[in-house]
């Protein structure tokens, strides 16, 4: 076996194998290559090899959404680590952890002019949990900063990012280890959780309970859990598509539910406490009502981290819900409360008023959600693009055997294609990515990947534009909005599926995309891009329509 002849960089390799960080994302660079060297030629470690910086971290990010363990991301000096930055801010918001390791120049090599040289030390400072700027020589210092570096990806569920200065010559290698690194050992600290009477009591005295749940992975509360909730009378239980978490008394097409309420009805509908956990939350009318009609009390439950997105925070438990409810069914006592049944009449309602206007809209973008949810089934991961496709999606029913996934954490747009590609890479199930068109451009690179599964699909909805942007307020038809905002456009990825090896097929209505689309879940022996084309200005026309038919 070869290893590289620099001893801090056998340092790096041997310790990560000592804490089992098998995925490498590695970007091509020189500085790098004492790194690149040894873990491609060790077969602990399973390496990726991803040109773009940008889409290698994306790509680590879907393998560490799906593994649940840390995932390396290896570059070189210079500007290379700053393209990883969209992907570390998304990994500290979403709790997913990356380890970023960036090759440098010596530390006298910087600010005098050299080539490819950046202040790299510290350099992702407001989105990182742990930086580690290592010395050039081997040492036991250098080893508890890598150490302290893992461990903390692994507790407390965040990026870190280890940078390592190196000296040439870069490409020598050795046939023997010539260092002996110190390993510490990863130590939870276990705590046990216990309810006070006093919050207990809250519980048992509020007739209007609102659970709120965001991001989560697929089966992480119990089956015994989501009963109880379901059968009390005075819980709600609001769910995102995010969360996939699904139960038949619960609500998970919220803004369908509370958009047409009334100045009364969101009164009538205020929570007395208002229970959270899970990740971040798409709805911004729920985000809206519970910031002007706030609850007497707001608790979170997260192990790690509670924002104040309600500004009425009371109480954070440090907990996993399972956890926390567990406790809080010994001490529940039944509470007399009609809340949850005025909201299931009112989604009955709703259900009635929906499927009518469904039923007679024309061909849309809201129409093409509509079939993808009665056509997405079975063991399925879907990956979600940002901006209008995680909107539309939480207006249509999904079935509870499909597992639902987006990078919420910051939102944004750039990176959704790749991460449903690592995403696939790391998991057994076929992955759908649903993207908008302006997502899905941004991030073409995430097609130069020569780990795509075959399974792997694309419905991409291309309706000329970011169409997000006639749906929020402010829309006006001119050429300045047309041009600066929508991004008005012409592409189509046909070219793009030529030029990467997917197979490509398109549609301009509904009876044509629903027989791309059965063809589409017919084939896994190539990875596809399905292309629908909607119409640019009825879209947003028909969307707000809707809203207006569920009176």
């Amino acid at each position: 076996m070869l290893y590289p002849k620099i001893p801090l960089a056998q340092s790096v390799l041997e310790i990560f194998k000592n804490k089992g960080i098998q995925n490498i994302v590695i970007s091509p660079g020189s500085r790098n290559a004492p790194l690149t060297i040894g873990f491609s030629n060790n077969p602990f470690f399973n390496c990726y090899s991803i040109v773009d910086e940008r889409c290698a971290a994306f790509f680590a990010l879907g393998i560490a959404q799906q593994k649940r363990e840390p995932v390396a991301m290896l570059c070189t000096s210079g500007s290379a680590l700053l393209n990883y930055y969209p992907a570390i801010a998304e990994a500290f918001y979403s709790q997913i952890p990356l380890i970023v390791v960036s090759a440098d120049r010596p530390h006298n090599k910087i600010d005098i002019g050299d080539g490819q040289t950046i202040r790299q030390e510290n350099v992702y400072a407001n989105h990182i949990l742990y930086n580690a700027n290592l010395q050039e020589e081997a040492s036991d210092v250098n080893d508890t900063e890598i150490c302290e570096a893992i461990d903390t990806a692994f507790l407390r569920r965040g990026p870190v990012h280890i940078n390592v200065p190196f000296e040439e010559p870069l490409y020598d290698t050795v046939e023997t280890l010539t260092v002996t690194p110190h390993f510490s050992k990863r130590t939870e600290e276990k705590k046990t959780f216990e309810l006070t009477e006093e919050i207990s009591s809250i519980w048992n005295k509020s007739a209007k309970k609102l659970v709120l749940v965001g991001e989560l992975f697929p089966d992480s509360l119990e089956s015994k859990i989501v009963e109880w909730l379901a059968k009390d009378n005075s819980v709600v239980v609001f769910t995102e598509k995010t969360s996939n978490l699904h139960h038949p008394a619960f609500v998970s097409n919220i803004d369908t539910i509370i958009t047409p309420f009334t100045e009364e009805d969101f009164l009538k509908f205020q929570p007395e406490l208002l229970l959270t956990f899970g990740g971040m939350v798409v709805s911004k009318r729920i985000k809206a009502f519970l910031r002007k009609y706030q609850p007497v009390h707001h608790w979170h439950i997260d192990p790690l981290r509670a924002y104040d997105t309600y500004a009425c925070l009371s109480a954070h438990f440090a907990t996993t819900p399972d956890e926390f409810f567990g406790v809080l069914m010994l001490k529940a006592e039944e509470t007399e409360s009609s809340y949850k049944k005025e909201i299931q009449n009112i989604q009955l309602y709703r259900a009635q008023k929906h499927n009518k206007y469904i039923g007679q809209i024309p061909f849309s973008d809201f129409k093409v959600f509509d079939i993808l949810s009665q056509k997405i089934k079975g063991a399925v991961n879907l990956q979600m693009s940002n901006s209008s496709a995680i909107r539309y999606l939480q207006l249509v029913d999904i079935d509870p055997s499909v597992s639902v996934f987006c990078n919420r954490g910051t939102s944004g747009i750039d990176g959704s294609t790749t991460t449903a590609i690592g995403a696939a890479v790391a998991s057994d199930k076929s992955t759908v990515l649903v993207s908008g068109d302006i997502s899905f451009f941004y991030d073409s690179n995430a097609l130069w990947n020569n780990y795509i599964p075959e399974n792997f699909k694309i419905v991409l909805i291309n309706n000329g534009g970011g169409g997000i942007f006639r749906i929020l307020p402010g829309h006006k038809e001119t050429q300045t909005f047309n041009r600066y905002f929508e991004t008005s456009h012409h592409l189509t990825a046909e070219h793009l599926a030529a030029m990467f090896g997917f197979q490509y097929q398109k549609a301009a209505n509904e009876e044509e995309f629903e027989v791309v689309l059965d063809k589409m879940f017919q084939q896994n022996t190539k990875p596809q891009i399905v292309e629908v084309f909607t119409p640019e200005k009825e879209n947003d026309l028909i969307l707000k329509e809707y809203f207006k038919k569920l009176l």
